[in-house]
This record gives structure tokens, sequence and C-alpha cells, in this order.
């Protein structure tokens, strides 16, 4: 078996005889994009959630390297939290997207218009995995800050699992996602616990996950490491995040639980292979 590059062997139970069999599991790359963009890259199939290209949704106040996704290897799918600008950049869906594929999106959310001619589109309900060749896409709750439809996206591939929040806020429908698919490799959280001044009237309450929220939401999700994404605005008229949520998600980190990996727009996430015996269940003799 492959797995995070390493090659493994499945014993085979036979009549009078065991025989070793390699057994091959593609790699799973994780790659994050400006934003709350990532790319999940496996050999015949790319998976992109939230992309972000368009340097108009933030202009200045997002300093992000704004990562390009014209580059598909395979099979091409776009997963969308919700419909919001800044993660339905109508301009990265369609560059994505521009070989044809699939965009993904929660049930109740309106069809996408101005897309090539050969996207698909499908709608998806909500705790209802989808198969997009080699992955496995299920939405599952997640609670907006304006009100507005979205969901969160748990996502497997390559014999990882892991979580996207899009920018949810904290919600009881946590439990539920960490009870229905145990532990997650990686959970790609918002942390900057955002507030809307034009909201009104307006409060102090984060309309996003703050950094504390975000430990307390890998702990219940059981992920092996938090990766945070939606931070690093900067003078948006009406929009204000916390001070420092890199160093506030490092303070909340430290009283144990999961590790924090941050990674710079375009770069990949590197983790070690997961134990053998996570995917090799002992066979009787």
């Amino acid at each position: 078996m492959i797995c995070g590059g390493i090659v493994a062997a499945a014993t085979v139970a036979s009549p009078g005889r065991t025989a070793a069999r390699p057994v091959t599991m593609p790699q799973l790359r994780v790659q994050r994009l400006a934003w709350a963009g990532l790319r999940l890259q496996l050999p015949a199939a790319t998976l992109f959630i939230d992309p972000l290209i368009d340097p108009a949704v933030w202009g200045a106040a997002l300093p992000d390297e704004l990562i390009a996704v014209d580059e598909v290897v395979g099979e091409s799918i776009v997963l969308i939290t919700h419909r919001h600008s800044d993660h339905a950049d109508a301009i990265a869906i369609a560059a994505a997207l521009k070989s044809g594929g699939t965009l993904a999106y929660a049930a109740g959310t309106p069809p996408f218009g101005e897309l090539p001619a050969n996207v698909r589109q499908r709608s998806c309900p909500l705790w209802e995995p989808q198969i997009f060749g080699d992955f496995t896409a299920t939405p599952v709750p997640a609670s907006d800050g304006y009100g507005d439809l979205q969901v969160s996206w748990v996502v497997s591939g390559g014999g990882r699992r892991i979580f996207h929040g899009g920018d949810t806020m904290m919600h009881g429908g946590w439990w539920r996602v960490g009870r229905q698919f145990g532990s997650f490799d990686a959970a790609f959280l918002p942390v900057n616990g955002a507030t809307f001044s034009w909201r009104k009237p307006a409060t102090d309450e984060p309309a996003v996950l703050t950094p504390k929220q975000a430990v307390a939401v890998a702990t219940i999700l059981g992920a092996e490491r938090i990766v945070p994404i939606h931070y690093g605005v900067v003078g948006a008229d009406g929009y204000s995040e916390l001070p420092d949520p890199l160093g506030a998600l490092h303070d909340a980190s430290r009283r144990g639980g999961s590790s924090v990996t941050v990674l710079k727009p375009g770069e990949w996430l590197n983790w070690q292979a997961p134990p053998l015996s996570d995917h090799f269940p002992r066979l009787p003799e």
C-alpha cells in the first residue's frame, strides 16, 4: 500500500498458505490556496474547495498570493461551501472547470450560471456521501454569520479524511459530525473570529470561529491537526477580525489536543503515513 509515500503489503489467506500481495493506494496531497481555498490532488483527480483567484473580491485588504487553479490533473471537481463571493468566486470556478468537470454545492443553493457547457452541476443533500471519482465528499451542517445557507465538507481520498469548515461559526452540529465520521487527518478551519459592522444592529459577537473555538472544534472532531484558513484581511470596510489570530491559535492549542500546521497560500501539506493498522485489519488465519 502507498500511503504518505510508504509501500506496504497486505496478507491474503489462501488454502494451505499465506501469500503477500502488494496493494497500492494513491497519496493524497493538499495545497492551501488563497483565503479559504484548497486543492486536493490525487493522480487521476483534482478537487478544489472554495477556490479564490479574483483580486477584486477583497482588493488590497487581503495580502494572500492568489494561486492559479487552471492546472488540473485528471478529473476536476469544485466544492462550494456557500455563495458568498469570497467562497464562490465565479472566475475561479470557471478556471478550475475550463475543461469540464463537476461543481457541487448544498441542496437549496441556486444553480450557477455562465459555466462551460461540459460542466455538471450537482446539488448535494446534507449527510449524503457523493462519489467524485477517487474522492468521496459529504456536506455537513455549518452556520453562517449572516444566516445564509452554508455547509462544511468532509472529503476522503487516498486513505485520508479532511474537514473543510468554510467560514462557519460555532454551532451544535459539531458533535454529530464527530460521531458520524470519527477522526480526521486534518481540519481546515476558519480562525479569524470576524465581526461585521454593516449588519444592524451591530454587535461584537464573532460570526466566524475564533482561534479558541477552532481548537475546541478540532477536539470534537478528533482532528490530528488544525490547518488555519480564512484569516489575514486588514482594512476591509465593515469587516474586522481578531488581532493576531495565528498567535492566538497557537496559544489555545498549547493545552493539548490537535497540533497546528500553518500553510501559506501555495504550500502543500506534508504528513506522515497513517498507521498501517488503520487500513489493514488483521485477517483470520
